[in-house]
């Protein structure tokens, strides 16, 4: 490479990354200090497979695809089959395969467990700041994505317990008596 392109070729990464903005500096650890009664509400909401624990709200799987491009999509890809994070949808393997596909549709006995985790976890950078119509919402359009619900049907804290996962059998309950 001469002079002349490594100097254009420079300029091109330079006015490139000139676009981008910084992340975000992250904030302090507090470690030692208190937690905020705020926080530990936040911690606490935990979600059981039978509904209880899920906040009032409502979501749409439209609304959740939006949701889903603007959040999750970097790392989920655009259809949820994987990026550098795990893929969400389209298993073609089985589980019962040497190389099982563990999307939400095939893996996931529990529709509330979509939304506890979403709630907690995500987005990545911003864990816990989607509010719970957004969470339903990213939890109908990932459920419609692996074919469980249809396009129309709301997500709610009625309506999501209720939805039946394919592999809600497929677990088995273990023994805790210990063997001699």
């Amino acid at each position: 490479m001469s002079m002349r392109s490594a100097a254009a070729a420079m300029a091109l990464l330079a006015a490139g990354c000139a676009g981008t903005p910084a992340p975000a500096p992250l904030p302090a650890a507090r470690l030692g200090q208190p937690v905020t009664a705020t926080e530990v509400a936040r911690w606490n909401g935990d979600v059981f497979p039978d509904g209880r624990g899920l906040p009032p709200g409502r979501g749409l799987a439209a609304d959740g695809e939006v949701l889903f491009r603007l959040h999750c999509q970097i790392c989920h890809g655009p259809s949820g089959r994987g990026a550098s994070a795990e893929e969400l949808a389209g298993s073609s393997e089985p589980l019962t395969s040497e190389t099982p596909d563990k999307t939400i549709g095939s893996y996931w006995p529990y529709a509330t467990t979509l939304f506890d985790f979403i709630r907690r976890a995500k987005p990545m950078g911003a864990p816990g700041s989607l509010t719970n119509d957004e969470v339903y919402a990213l939890s109908a359009y990932l459920l419609r994505l692996n074919g469980v619900i249809d396009a129309a049907q709301e997500m709610n804290a009625g309506t999501l317990p209720a939805v039946r996962m394919p592999n809600r059998d497929g677990f088995i309950g273990v023994d805790a008596t210990p063997r001699r």
